[in-house]
């Protein structure tokens, strides 16, 4: 594996409840994009959009992250509702089978799945809850795959943490413009922490937890 090598996939929530926060989402992913472009190291950035529409749309797929431009109005379009289930489970699927196309000796020795939503999983049809908590356990164990959640919805935030995403890494936000900016700044930093080995896994510090019903933050 290639230790200076880190592999991002970000599945974005698009469905109608976003539309509030479109512009805010097209400029906290942006400053996401423009702070890891300017950090060492090698990294790719799988980008997936859904909503009942197209459960899981691939955008950029194992792009180099200097490549990969910036979303717009045009490129970000919230409609429909929200199959997070099936794309979370499309895109553990997908990435494990990118990763074993890969040779050994060129596989990314980092590799983050960053879920961004505003609300709660309505009208998947392919997952179950239970299989998705089954796969997102054995990415973590076995291949230390970082799973980073960050929702804008309480019940979705339970959800993540109830398929076995570490508390840590799961982040809840003010729906709105200040709140939105504050999630990605703080996705962004613990990013390139774990891209620079500064920290051995990706977790929000309290500092990051500016909502009063933050799960984690009630328990601190």
């Amino acid at each position: 594996m290639k230790q200076d090598y880190t592999h991002i996939t970000v599945i974005l929530d698009r469905t109608g409840s976003m539309e509030s926060i479109r512009d805010d989402t097209i400029g906290g992913f942006n400053a996401f994009l423009d702070h890891q472009k300017a950090e060492p190291g090698t990294a790719t950035l799988t980008l997936v959009q859904f909503d009942t529409q197209d459960p899981y749309e691939v955008i950029h797929k194992f792009k180099a992250i200097r490549e990969v431009p910036a979303l717009n109005r045009e490129t970000f379009v919230p409609r429909a509702s929200t199959p997070l289930l099936d794309a979370l489970g499309r895109g553990i699927n997908d990435l494990e089978a990118s990763l074993g196309e890969l040779k050994e000796e060129d596989r990314p020795a980092k590799v983050v799945v960053v879920i961004v939503t505003d609300g709660q999983e309505n009208s998947s049809r392919e997952f179950r809850k239970d299989r998705i908590e089954k796969m997102v356990k054995e990415k973590m164990e076995k291949s230390s795959w970082q799973f980073v959640f960050l929702s804008a919805d309480l019940a979705a935030i339970g959800d993540a943490m109830a398929v076995g995403m570490d508390a840590d890494a799961v982040l809840l936000f003010k729906k709105n413009a200040k709140g939105t900016a504050g999630a990605w700044a703080s996705l962004s930093a613990q990013t390139a922490h774990y891209r620079g080995a500064r920290k051995n896994k990706i977790g929000f510090d309290p500092a990051d937890r500016n909502h009063p019903d933050d799960p984690k933050k009630q328990k601190a």
